[in-house]
């Protein structure tokens, strides 16, 4: 597919051959979003990663932690925005929680292409590939930690200056 020539421009499948990311190719299916689309709720089951090759999006969580079942405080944060000229992938987080929840939810900021790699695709290739396998869980486990350490300096930033504010 002509849309999806730069898949080793992702972060996710770096350092794979061409045939190794022909596997991929494969699978992916091509989505569509216009601008101020809902592409999914954070709370949602997630069974799919999103690679961004055209557009802006927006990822946001909620400011509040639901306390009950009647709970619905909709007070979001934005987080980060993502444009397609940095390659970017979302979704990952969900492909490997016990309860397979998406940790954020993602907003179209202006209309997007998107390739979408399922779940089960993904695992399946891995598994039957194990040195492709190897390498593309790495990288997963690369930039899930890397959003972890940012997640912790917000948490750090945040307890702060909550801290501060107590001390007046």
């Amino acid at each position: 597919m002509e849309d999806i020539k730069n898949l080793g421009n992702f972060r996710v499948f770096s350092d794979l051959s061409e045939d190794q990311l022909n596997k991929f190719r494969k699978t992916v299916k091509m989505r569509e979003f216009k601008a101020g689309t809902t592409i999914f709720d954070e709370g949602e089951v997630g069974d799919s990663l999103y690679l961004l090759l055209d557009g802006e999006v927006e990822i946001n969580q909620a400011l509040t932690l639901q306390l009950s079942k009647g709970d619905y405080d909709t007070r979001e944060k934005s987080i980060i925005r993502l444009r397609s000229d940095i390659s970017p992938c979302f979704g990952e987080m969900s492909l490997f929680g016990n309860d397979n929840k998406r940790t954020a939810g993602v907003r179209a900021i202006s209309d997007c292409k998107m390739a979408v790699i399922m779940k089960d695709d993904l695992f399946s290739i891995c598994a039957d590939n194990p040195d492709l396998g190897y390498t593309v869980m790495l990288n997963v486990a690369a930039i899930v930690t890397d959003n972890l350490v940012k997640a912790n300096q917000n948490v750090l930033k945040l307890t702060t200056a909550f801290s501060l504010i107590l001390e007046k």
